[in-house]
């Protein structure tokens, strides 16, 4: 059996986090976790050293780039591709795709399909 790719979706929207948690599963490909809230986040992918992660860009208490900034200074977790989820900008600021790479960082526009996202995420993870 073919190892699972880890996942740490980091998104205060517990609706999407659900469903978006339910379709990779279901595709027999994905081990899902799941944070609605950056420092719990942060503790997860210490913890769980994901292959990826999904990380909203607009959330309370600790915003998506602050987040980012914290697991990417933390040598256990620097290495870890993260993909900022957001709802600001959509396809058409993208020029036309789902997901971007801006200054280094990839963005995926809100909402996304599964493919789109799988998608993201073996393009992230090959690099």
């Amino acid at each position: 059996m073919e190892k699972k790719i880890k996942v740490l979706i980091i998104d205060d929207e517990e609706d999407f986090t659900f469903f978006v948690k339910l379709n990779l599963e279901q595709t027999g490909r994905f081990e899902v976790l799941v944070a609605n809230e950056g420092e719990k986040g942060i503790k997860l992918a210490r913890e769980n050293l994901p292959a990826v992660i999904l990380l909203d860009v607009l959330m309370p208490f600790l915003p998506g780039p602050e987040v980012a900034r914290r697991i990417l200074d933390d040598p256990r977790t620097s290495k870890i591709p993260i993909i900022f989820l957001t709802a600001i900008v959509d396809r058409k600021d993208l020029g036309g795709s789902s997901v971007r790479e801006v200054g280094g960082r990839h963005f995926l526009a809100k909402p996304v399909t599964t493919e789109d996202l799988i998608a993201a995420i073996e393009n992230v993870i090959k690099d």
